[in-house]
């Protein structure tokens, strides 16, 4: 019965598939019962496998030990022909190391792939100590930076070109290096081998060699470049080198040509000389004048010949000596300069000699010139000064002498105040000197300090006014930045002091003001005043009413150097009490209006009545209607003169009133004098009689005549006469004098009465004001208004002289001019109304 095939493989089962027929043998050898399993499971016939696997591995083994021999024998011949080429590689890596060793040196080796190199390094020394081959790849730690960026550079050119170079490199401890870098089979080789023996005696010496030419190369261009002649002589003595500046002495066109042309500089005589000190090898220094340019200048010569060859310049002294004599004449114009200075001036050595001083210096210190002229030492000097008390009182006069001259090492001026025992005070100042010594200037500022206490002091009071002052001051920069304001400024304005202080910008002021007074035209107008750069500014001033109901009067007034000054005045109280006078005058207007109004509707309502009056006393005292007795006469006489009282009482009240009106016009024509007056007493004439007083006139012959109104020069006699007649007692006598001065008609009126007292005397020309004194007079006081009114009108004036108990004197002043200087007023007047 055959077996059943299994459906799964042992565990250990080989695999068949790829595998050697070698392989198969040695496992079922090692594994026969896993062999016989497999046979079982292959179904074969166990006799026919073994046969087959007998003969199998016969063959097998044949074969084996045949290849095995005949490889055997090719690998002993390998391994021969290996260890003679690793004798052959080792004898040559031996002689390698032998040869890397015989020098120090470096080997890297970067391969195309590779981004480390391999380092192959013997005892080389890069900074005198020996360095980490990872180390070496930092070229600038040991070589110098120039060379290690120079490598740099080439080692990357060889890595990514291929490109050999070969440099010579300088190490940071002074060592050499020679850098070797080439492609070999793909690979960059870099060989650093250090230099020395003849090689690097060699270099050195190429070094010194380069070194010289440089030298030698910036010797000559400086000496080309140098602006004094220079020139080189050969051995024979002829020109071999010459400057530029030598070429422009001998007027050549360049250096070859001086020297191919042989243009000698100095003359044969001075050529000797330096010749003969050329053969001795000795330097030759002497001036000779020679021609330079075609003028004759003087020149400072120096030659030198080392070696046969001799090199010489000339140095050229014209410009010098020019410049000297330049020099001595500033000095001796410095020297009577100083001399007229107010300034004591005093020069030291350094030795501190005196070496000059000026007159002022003498005056100052009382020295007199045979001393000075003796050049005394800086500290002779003081110690006479101290002798004669002229210098400051020290209590250790030595520490104080030894202060001052510290001026003599310093480098910088040094400056002291001294106070001379006489009250004086004055400045030092010493400047050191650039040869040494000390330069001293003595400034007597004792003025000065006078001047500037009192300045100190005016400023204080000044300052200390101002801040006591009620009204606000502010004074702004050209800057436009707040220089002073005083506490009444802010005070004012509301505003903080401590930002004051400060010194705000006006601009800045006023964005502060503006919460109390925001109107823009103001603080433009003040801005562009205090702003502006207009030099011919003009003063301003503005009234400033406040939202807060502060009415503040601004002044702006320009100051010196750009700067401006406001004030601001508080005028609240003078505005309400002017608004109240404005409102009360203005009622005052209209009151005084409503009063002429009134008083001219009076006026001519009594008037037309009283000349009713006076119309029917005139007819009742014609016969014609009838007689009357003494009685009805007497009457009637009492009537007539109240009547024309007080018709006289109108006509003066409407005068008045029309005068205040400024519409009475005067009817000028030629018055004549005497006429006027005898018209007037006319007028009083019932009044003498009732009073027993007689009238005097006074006139003079040439009195004449002159322009005015005939009627008002009458009415003014008139009312004068009154007052004299009724101020004076029975008896008494009324002067009515008249006279012609110079270009004016003169009336005085003359009573002996009881007088006015002064307190009266100054309202006696106001209206209504009648003070009678106990006389008879009675009246209500329009007179001397009137009187007044009318000289005012003619251009006149009217002037009143009275002493209690003496009597009054009133004197009317009419203009009268000349014949010639009226007929010149009327033509001018003429040609001024063309």
């Amino acid at each position: 019965m055959k077996r059943r095939r299994r459906a799964t493989h042992y565990s250990g089962a080989p695999p068949f598939s790829g595998a050697s027929l070698g392989s198969l043998l040695l496992w079922l050898e090692a594994t026969p019962a896993r062999a016989a399993g497999v046979l079982d499971d292959l179904s074969f016939d166990p006799q026919v496998v073994s046969f087959a696997f007998g003969g199998g591995l016969a063959i097998f083994a044949a074969a084996i030990v045949i290849t095995h021999v005949r490889e055997r024998a090719v690998w002993r011949r390998r391994e021969a022909a290996l260890s003679a080429e690793s004798e052959d590689a080792r004898a040559q890596l031996d002689r390698a190391k032998t040869f890397l060793a015989a020098e120090p040196q470096i080997f890297l080796a970067w391969k195309a792939a590779d981004a480390e190199p391999d380092i192959h390094s013997s005892s080389l020394m890069m900074t005198g100590a020996a360095v980490a081959p990872r180390r070496l790849l930092d070229f600038s730690a040991w070589l110098a930076p120039k060379d290690a960026q120079e490598l740099e550079g080439a080692v990357e050119r060889l890595r990514k070109s291929g490109e050999s170079f070969r440099l010579a490199l300088g190490g940071v401890a002074g060592r050499h290096f020679d850098a070797d870098g080439r492609a070999v089979g793909g690979s960059a080789v870099l060989r650093i081998r250090e230099v020395s023996g003849d090689r690097l005696e060699l270099i050195g010496l190429r070094e010194r060699y380069a070194a010289a030419q440089s030298e030698l190369a910036g010797l000559r261009a400086m000496l080309k470049a140098l602006p004094a002649p220079f020139w080189i002589r050969d051995d024979a003595g002829e020109l071999i080198f010459v400057n530029d500046a030598y070429a422009q002495a001998v007027e050549a066109k360049n250096p070859e040509d001086a020297v191919a042309r042989k243009l000698e500089l100095l003359d044969q005589s001075a050529r000797s000389a330096a010749e003969q000190a050329r053969a001795k090898n000795s330097v030759w220094r002497e001036r000779v004048n020679a021609v330079v340019a075609g003028e004759r200048h003087p020149l400072d010569v120096t030659q030198a010949a080392p070696s046969g060859a001799a090199a010489a310049i000339a140095i050229d002294r014209h410009e010098v000596e020019t410049v000297r004599a330049d020099l001595e004449e500033q000095m001796q114009s410095h020297v009577r300069t100083l001399d007229q200075l107010p300034t004591a001036v005093a020069s030291f050595d350094r030795a501190r000699r005196l070496m000059y001083c000026n007159d002022a210096y003498a005056k100052l210190w009382q020295l007199d010139l045979a001393f000075l002229e003796q050049k005394p030492t800086d500290g002779q000097i003081l110690d006479r000064l101290r002798a004669e008390q002229r210098v400051p009182v020290e209590s250790d006069y030595r520490a104080w002498k030894e202060r001052l001259f510290e001026a003599y090492h310093s480098p910088e001026p040094v400056t002291h105040t001294w106070h001379l025992p006489n009250g004086r005070i004055v400045d030092v100042v010493a400047h050191p000197n650039p040869q040494g010594g000390v330069t001293y200037l003595y400034d007597d500022a004792t003025k000065a300090y006078d001047l500037e206490t009192r300045f100190n002091a005016l400023a204080r009071m000044q300052s200390e006014t101002l801040d006591t002052l009620h009204e606000g001051v502010a004074v702004f920069g050209s800057d436009g930045r707040l220089r002073f304001s005083n506490p009444a400024f802010a005070r004012l304005w509301r505003l903080d002091p401590e930002e004051l202080a400060k010194r705000p910008r006006f601009e800045a002021v006023a964005a502060e003001c503006r919460a109390l007074h925001s109107k823009e035209e103001t603080w433009a107008a003040l801005q562009g005043f205090v702003t502006g750069l207009n030099e011919m500014r003009e003063g301003l001033t503005r009234r400033i009413e406040r939202n807060d109901g502060v009415v503040l009067d601004c002044a702006a007034q320009p100051l010196l150097e750009g700067a401006a000054l406001l004030t601001f005045v508080d005028v609240s109280a003078d505005v309400s009490v002017e608004r109240a006078l404005t409102d009360r005058n203005k009622a005052l207007l209209a009151a005084e209006k409503l009063r002429n109004d009134f008083i001219h509707h009076v006026s001519y309502e009594l008037r037309s009545p009283l000349n009713n009056i006076n119309g029917f006393v005139h007819l009742l005292g014609e016969a014609s209607t009838g007689p009357l007795n003494a009685r009805q006469r007497e009457y009637l006489g009492y009537v007539s003169k109240s009547s024309a009282a007080l018709l006289a009482i109108v006509d003066d009240i409407l005068d008045l009133a029309t005068i205040d009106e400024d519409a009475m016009k005067l009817e000028f024509s030629d018055v004549d004098v005497e006429t006027t007056m005898r018209a007037a007493i006319e007028g009083v004439q019932d009044r003498l009689i009732e009073n027993s007083i007689e009238v005097q006139i006074v006139a003079m012959d040439d009195v004449g005549a002159f322009r005015g109104d005939a009627k008002r020069v009458r009415q003014i006699l008139f009312n004068l006469l009154s007052n004299a007649i009724g101020f004076s007692r029975p008896g008494q006598t009324v002067t009515l004098a008249v006279m012609r001065r110079e270009n004016e008609i003169v009336f005085k009126v003359t009573d002996r009465g009881r007088g006015i007292s002064p307190e009266i005397l100054e309202r006696v020309f106001d209206r209504f004001e009648s003070h009678t004194a106990g006389s008879r007079h009675r009246g209500v006081g329009l007179g001397l208004s009137i009187v007044r009114a009318f000289m005012d009108l003619h251009g006149g004036k009217v002037f009143i002289d009275s002493a209690p108990g003496e009597g009054t004197t009133v004197t009317c002043i009419f203009p009268a001019p000349a014949a010639h200087e009226e007929e010149r007023l009327v033509a001018a007047s003429a040609g001024g109304a063309e």
